[in-house]
């Protein structure tokens, strides 16, 4: 866990005296711990279970803009306000810091900022290949591809915990709910993946698996 954090380049020093600046809490599923355009007070690091970043449409719908996984940062560190909510899909930990206190910290460790900048620039590439995943991929290839990013970040070879219902797969790939399932029967009856649950996922034949979500 720690050696794909923020904090993986202190020495232990440092690390000592960041652990000081932080605590470990726990989220419940549904719970919301960051709400869009409130300040952004706290920052941190997600040490078990996912969530979800998401913002308020026009019209009042809620569309996801990302999953968060163990390991990966929260927050907006150098800035005041929220850009979406962020809320757990899962029940999960999380070490959070003030806002403040982690930006001084930063400031007088470059290690942090050197990591944070690496973390933004992995986290836009990510945002660019969705990008082309939406503008570009049938049905078929964004269910596949979504599949096998969870089945990496979550380190789950064969068997997924699923964290997203099929209506929360279809806002995050830009489908309808009855798409996404027609989707996944199709994989299913092709031998792909198996369902044994609603929220259970199995990859049964991972390299035909990323030959479709290749394209």
């Amino acid at each position: 866990m720690r050696a794909s954090a923020i904090c993986c380049s202190l020495d232990p020093v440092a690390l000592d005296a960041l652990s000081r600046l932080g605590r470990k809490i726990h989220v419940l599923a549904g719970q919301t711990l960051v709400w869009e355009g409130d300040e952004s007070i706290l920052v941190g690091n997600v040490l078990a279970g996912m969530l979800k970043l998401s913002t308020v449409t026009g019209d009042g719908r809620e569309q996801i803009v990302g999953i968060v996984y163990p390991s990966d940062f929260i927050g907006r560190p150098f800035g005041r306000d929220s850009h979406h909510s962020v809320t757990a899909l899962t029940d999960a930990s999380l070490c959070v810091f003030g806002r403040s206190a982690f930006d001084r910290f930063a400031h007088e460790h470059g290690e942090v900022e050197h990591a944070l900048l690496a973390r933004t620039l992995v986290e836009l590439d990510r945002a660019r290949h969705w990008m082309l995943l939406l503008g570009r991929k049938s049905a078929c290839e964004r269910v596949a591809s979504l599949i096998l990013e969870m089945s990496a970040r979550l380190n789950a070879e064969q068997e997924i915990a699923l964290p997203l219902s099929r209506q929360q797969m279809a806002d995050v790939l830009g489908l309808t709910i009855e798409t996404v399932s027609r989707s996944l029967t199709k994989l299913k009856h092709a031998g792909i993946i198996s369902l044994p649950g609603t929220r259970r996922l199995t990859i049964d034949a991972p390299d035909k698996l990323k030959r479709i979500a290749d394209g």
